[in-house]
Parts: C-alpha cells; structure tokens; sequence
C-alpha cells in the first residue's frame, strides 16, 4: 500500500469509466455508424471533407477532424484520382469553329457555356465510348452517351440529351445564348455536328490540340467517373453494363453529389437557387 489519500469522488468516478463507456465512446460510435453509411451511399469515394459537409447538412454537428479521426479508425478513404494521358487527335478541319471559351469556364447561368468531351471504357465485348456534355454553371451532366464506336452521331446523342433535358425542365437553350466548347477531336470538327449546332442557335467553340488546360473541366468530370464508378468497378462486360452504370452514376453526380466548386452542393440544388432567386414573386402592395 502506498498510504495514499483518494477523494471517494475520484474513485466512485474512476469506476463508473470502466463500467460504462464515456459520453465521447458512445458519440464516436453513433459518427462511426454515419460516417460508414455517407461512405456507402456515395460510391465508397468520398473523402473526409465531403463526409463532414454531408454530415453537417443532414444536421449532424461534427468537426472535421473528428470526421478524419474516425475515418482513420475505420479504415476508409476517398478515392484519388490518377493522372490523365492525353489522347486527342486533331480532327484535321482547318476552318474549324474558334476558340469562344479561352479556358474561362466561369458562366454566369445554366444555359451559357457546355464542355463536351468523351473517353473510352474497357469490356470483355470490346471498347466502349461515353461522351458527356457539362454545364459549367452547375457542373452539372445535362447530357451523356454510350456507344461501340466513335462516330459524330454519338457526340451528338449527348448533345440532344442536353438540349432535351433543358426543355424537359422548362429552361430551354436560347438560340444566341450557348457555347458549345470541346477539344478537336474529329468527331467535335465534323460539318454534322457544326451544322447541328447552327440550327439550335448554339456556338461551336474548339480548343487547341493537346491541350488538357484547354478544356479541363470537362478533363476534370471525365476524371471523377473514371475513379469513381469505371475503375472500382471493373471488369466491365458489355454495353449494356456500361450504360445502365452511368445512366446511375450521372444520376447521382447531378442530384447527391457534393461538389465543392459550387459552395458543396449537388449541381441540381445549385441551378434551382439560380433560378429560385431569380424568378422571386414580386409583391404587389394593397391600396
């Protein structure tokens, strides 16, 4: 014995330590549980800053150190995206459309300016192209296709999904107001796709060659599907796979997704405060 004096306080709460969990244990196991279920719904890729502003949207007021500690003791991270190999070959049109865009993707509306871009994906069946057309306002997908092989019909299905999607929401493009802007590619120079544009009323814009700058952001949307849905998930098998994975992803991306560009919103909620504070009511004063 060691002779030494203990206050009854300090020893009655030692003990109640080792027969029940701290305040702190029992509210890092309720994070842990909300933390794992964001991390699932979310395609298993977000890290812990889009963890914590998810928590903190849903109500749940946590740190986001708290957040990477947890994460730690979990085992989990965000996916990370590798680097890119350019790949674009000059579509060979030497009166094609001029550079409107000049890597300034800052649009001060939905309908402004839309980067278009398309990669490829590996299936047991062969080589799978998927093209994208993105609102730089929202970074939203307005429009997307699948197909076997890259021909100008397959840029352009993406490019009336987007014309579709805007009159299906009642905001349609008006002719005059849209940019159009891609790599030069052969399939972005073609006189189809450039006379296509021309009746919607929408302007051809085509970067340099080679130049990731010169279309990175539609570089960077590329980048998220590939390291969140095409490579966690492979081997991909056919087409079909492939499509109704995008059709679920692009979903996702649009509706759930925080994008931290946009002030950590989904790019669907950021359009409609565009136009919830555009379109307020005015109020009519009684006389």
């Amino acid at each position: 014995m060691h002779d030494c004096k203990i206050a009854p306080a300090t020893y009655y709460a030692h003990h109640k330590r080792r027969t029940a969990p701290s305040a702190r244990t029992v509210r890092d196991g309720e994070l842990k549980e909300l933390i794992q279920h964001v991390y699932d719904s979310n395609y298993r890729v977000y890290g812990a800053r889009k963890i914590w502003r998810e928590l903190n949207r849903q109500g749940q007021a946590v740190a986001r150190c708290t957040v990477e500690r947890l994460m730690r003791e979990l085992g989990i991270t965000g996916a990370v995206r590798g680097k890119r190999v350019i790949t674009t070959l000059p579509g060979g049109q030497t009166g094609r459309a001029p550079d409107l865009v000049d890597r300034d993707f800052v649009a001060g509306a939905p309908n402004r300016c839309w980067v278009a871009d398309f990669t490829h994906v590996k299936t047991w069946a062969g080589v799978v192209y998927v093209a994208f057309v993105v609102a730089t306002f929202s970074r939203r997908i307005v429009g997307w296709s699948a197909a076997t092989v890259k021909e100008t019909v397959f840029v352009l299905d993406a490019l009336e999904m987007a014309i579709w999607q805007r009159d299906r929401d009642q905001h349609p493009v008006q002719p005059g107001e849209l940019i159009h802007h891609s790599d030069a590619r052969s399939q972005y120079t073609s006189f189809r796709l450039a006379e296509h544009l021309d009746v919607a009323g929408i302007a051809a814009s085509i970067g340099s060659v080679g130049d990731a700058y010169d279309n990175a952001l539609m570089e960077s949307t590329i980048g998220l599907f590939k390291t969140e849905l095409i490579k966690p998930r492979r081997p991909w098998k056919t087409l079909s796979d492939v499509e109704l994975a995008t059709a679920e992803y692009v979903d996702w991306y649009n509706h759930r997704r925080l994008h931290g560009e946009i002030g950590h919103v989904p790019p669907v909620e950021y359009e409609n405060n565009h136009y919830l504070a555009t379109t307020k009511p005015q109020v009519t004063p009684n006389i």
